[in-house]
């Protein structure tokens, strides 16, 4: 009886794993939609609203979802901390603090960090190109992502399971 407890818990467990995993596949291409619908709001922000940045920065981040708004938030405090640093470099260094906690790949974080070494550096309609660039390469990451999340998620899920059942099999 001990043995067969043991097992679906081996199964479970591995179960578990197998979902966690597949629902970091499910996340990044809601992740790339956020921030390409953040950066969206960031452009009317800046070129209808002819917002200064630090506040365009926190009113996106007021409007957007709660994980995107962190990064937002966390750039705008950069600047607003009037310590000599650029906007890019503000940028960088929320970039840097909400990467670890998302979904998102390295190409992903190239994406931002490319967008931030313009950000605040030219005119407003040389801004909107940028948020542009970055908005469509978002767009195309999360499409790319979409595709892998269909076919990754479900292997995992499945290679979760079967692996418990096979480590049950084999220990008991």
């Amino acid at each position: 009886m001990i043995k067969l407890i043991g097992a679906c818990m081996t199964v479970a467990a591995c179960g578990s794993m197998g979902y966690t995993w597949a629902r970091v596949y499910e996340k990044r291409p809601q992740q790339l939609t956020a921030l390409e619908a953040a950066l969206q709001m960031l452009e009317t922000e800046i070129i209808y609203g002819a917002t200064p940045l630090p506040e365009a920065l926190s009113q996106v981040a007021a409007k957007c979802d709660s994980q995107t708004a962190g990064l937002f938030r966390d750039a705008a405090g950069e600047l607003r901390k009037m310590k000599g640093i650029t906007a890019a470099e503000a940028w960088d260094r929320a970039v840097n603090r909400f990467f670890p906690e998302t979904a998102l790949s390295v190409q992903d974080l190239q994406i931002l960090k490319r967008f931030g070494v313009s950000l605040g550096a030219s005119d407003r309609e040389d801004q909107a190109k940028h948020i542009q660039l970055a908005k469509s390469q978002l767009r195309q990451a999360a499409v790319q992502a979409e595709t892998l999340s269909r076919k990754n998620s479900a292997v995992f899920k499945y290679l979760g399971f079967l692996g418990g059942l096979v480590l049950a099999l084999v220990l008991y």
